[in-house]
């Protein structure tokens, strides 16, 4: 079989971006016999070094690349999509499988296709994700097309299912599951390793900290994660460090951001607070494996890939019960409800004072990450590729 693949996320660093690698080389891998036919601009086959010998590059030269371009506050040119779409069209394909909705593009018609949509957090908290009317036109127009377009729909969950036969109507008989795994880079560290990152990133000897991973749009409630912390800080003797770990380069939500500042600022917890930046998986492993618990409190998550990740370091977590993880790391975490401030300041003052508490549940949530693989979810994937073309 020959399958082509929209390889325009892979320079997303993680998120959808890291499911897209991972899956790719896993499928390429569990598929020997078939042939891969990925279709990027430059910026994205640089994310993707050293391709199996069952991988074809296909280049398409855009004005600007479809990761950028595909952002929330953002819509690719006519131009760029209608050469990809002929790109596509000049090859031989049997099924083609799009990993993510986020940067889906028109297909020549007849042509069998899986989409993957992740989550329905964009429907579900509109305001939260896509900050104008604008950006919520453009994305509705794409899930939309995408629908049409594809015979089968992949999603990283079965919560995220159940939420994408609710919320998109789209019939059960469509959907399939591709489940997430850490990657390889996470797994426990020393306690000398962790000390030395917590070193480099500015954290005191001996200082406990909790950490956070991902975006700061809204809907992920950062503003929370900083309230329950001031409060820990004032109410505690030794008072645990927070990191924030992600970029805020390029954020639509310019007001989102000045009010987490104004949260620091107010609550007098700057010495405290680490705005990290992004930060490479070797140098992240570390902080994670540390870390008294990772924090999670969003409004919703469709996989909650940074507390699998988490979890594959040995390290405890505080995450939304809107999500698949309250299942995927059962006994390695607590889960609080989303917008509840005194059940995450709870959670993280429970953790940070019962050492026993906290390594039970690191290692029970070391245990369940074990149980995921990324092979597991590429099986998922490949089934759902062959069965659209049935």
């Amino acid at each position: 079989m020959i399958i082509g693949i929209d390889a325009t996320c892979w320079a997303n660093g993680r998120g959808y971006g890291r499911f897209a690698r991972e899956l790719m080389r896993a499928m390429t891998r569990l598929a020997p016999d078939d042939q891969f036919v990925c279709f990027g601009d430059r910026r994205s086959f640089e994310a993707y070094p050293d391709p199996a010998p069952n991988v074809r590059l296909v280049a398409v030269a855009v004005d600007e690349s479809p990761t950028v371009a595909a952002s929330a506050n953002s819509h690719r040119s006519l131009t760029d999509l209608l050469r990809l779409t002929r790109a596509v069209s000049r090859e031989k394909l049997d099924a083609f499988f799009s990993p993510s909705v986020y940067t889906f593009f028109p297909l020549p018609p007849g042509l069998p296709a899986v989409v993957t949509i992740h989550d329905t957090i964009p429907e579900r908290f509109p305001a939260l994700t896509l900050p104008t009317r604008r950006a919520r036109f453009f994305w509705s127009l794409k899930v939309r097309l995408a629908l049409m377009q594809a015979r089968m729909v992949l999603t990283v969950s079965e919560y995220s299912a159940k939420s994408i036969a609710q919320v998109l109507h789209v019939p059960h008989h469509r959907i399939r599951v591709s489940v997430e795994a850490p990657a390889a880079a996470y797994r426990p560290v020393s306690p000398d390793e962790a000390r030395a990152a917590a070193r480099r990133a500015g954290l005191p000897d001996e200082a406990p900290w909790f950490i956070y991973v991902g975006g700061f749009n809204p809907h992920k409630r950062v503003d929370l994660i900083l309230r329950a912390h001031a409060a820990l800080v004032e109410a505690g003797k030794s008072p645990p460090h927070l990191l924030l770990v992600g970029s805020r380069n390029g954020d639509v939500f310019h007001k989102e951001a000045e009010q987490l500042d104004g949260i620091v600022r107010d609550a007098g917890t700057g010495q405290l607070v680490h705005w990290t930046g992004f930060v490479a998986d070797e140098e992240l492993r570390p902080l994670l494996a540390g870390a008294t618990a990772l924090l999670l409190p969003s409004e919703a998550e469709g996989f909650g890939l940074p507390a699998v990740e988490a979890a594959a370091c040995g390290t405890p977590v505080i995450a939304t019960v809107e999500s698949p993880l309250p299942d995927l790391l059962t006994g390695g975490g607590i889960f609080v409800k989303p917008g509840d401030l005194a059940g995450l300041q709870d959670a993280m003052r429970r953790l940070l004072e019962d050492p026993v508490l906290r390594a039970t549940m690191g290692r029970r949530a070391l245990e369940k990450a074990a149980a995921l693989s990324w092979d597991r979810g590429a099986e998922g994937a490949l089934a759902a590729i062959r069965e659209s073309v049935r």
